[in-house]
């Protein structure tokens, strides 16, 4: 069951609650309009019951549903960057082996995705320069909505997504952050459970002298 309040004006704060058995986390989406489109918010842990949505459209209808993810994760590979910060020459640099792409492999054998067997296998991280990591794994998985890409930086307390991929992407490459240069990542194919009620919250007036972020 999810609910919002209208914390102030422009800001509104989302809060479910509900089992979900198995699942990997929760995403949290919204729309201006009933029938969508819909954007997502965040992947949420399974801990978590609440979120913030701050800095709103004024006078402006919004929608807000949560459903549950599933799918297993590959083992994590542990990664340290060279140092060296992230400047406008490699930018300007012809990344080629980072977008998406999906690696053909003849025998691999498959599973629905929520199974336990559909998890990546031989994940592996190439260290393409100072802030560059391009990462090829086997896929397993059938009828999967998507993979994620999650890291936990060193010293975090727990995985997070970092990349949002099509079904069927194997390779991927990844222009880190900051905090990024030593740290632990996985993939895992997603799959999305029910769909919770829709809340629906109107923003009102933005508050004099405040600015929208």
């Amino acid at each position: 069951m999810l609910s919002v309040t209208r914390v102030s004006p422009v800001d509104a704060e989302l809060s479910w609650h509900g089992k979900a058995p198995g699942a990997a986390g929760r995403i949290v989406e919204f729309a201006t309009e009933p029938g969508g489109p819909w954007t997502v918010l965040t992947y949420a842990p399974l801990g978590q019951t609440t979120y913030r949505h701050p800095d709103l459209i004024p006078k402006t209808h919004f929608y807000y549903r949560v459903r549950p993810y599933y799918g297993p994760a590959s083992r994590p590979v542990d990664v340290t960057l060279p140092k060296g910060a992230f400047t406008k020459a490699e930018q300007r640099r012809e990344h080629t082996w980072a977008p998406p792409r999906t690696i053909r492999r003849a025998g691999v054998r498959t599973s629905p995705v929520r199974r336990p067997s559909a998890a990546p296998t031989d994940l592996r991280a190439t260290v393409m320069h100072a802030n560059g990591i391009r990462f090829t794994w086997t896929d397993h998985a059938e009828g999967e909505r998507g993979y994620l890409l999650e890291d936990r930086p060193r010293g975090g307390g727990s995985f997070h997504p970092v990349a949002v991929l099509d079904p069927d992407i194997n390779s991927f490459g990844l222009i880190t952050l900051p905090n990024e240069k030593r740290a632990s990542y996985r993939v895992r194919p997603f799959t999305y459970g029910e769909r919770s009620n829709i809340a629906r919250m109107t923003t009102g007036e933005r508050p004099a002298g405040r600015g929208r972020g």
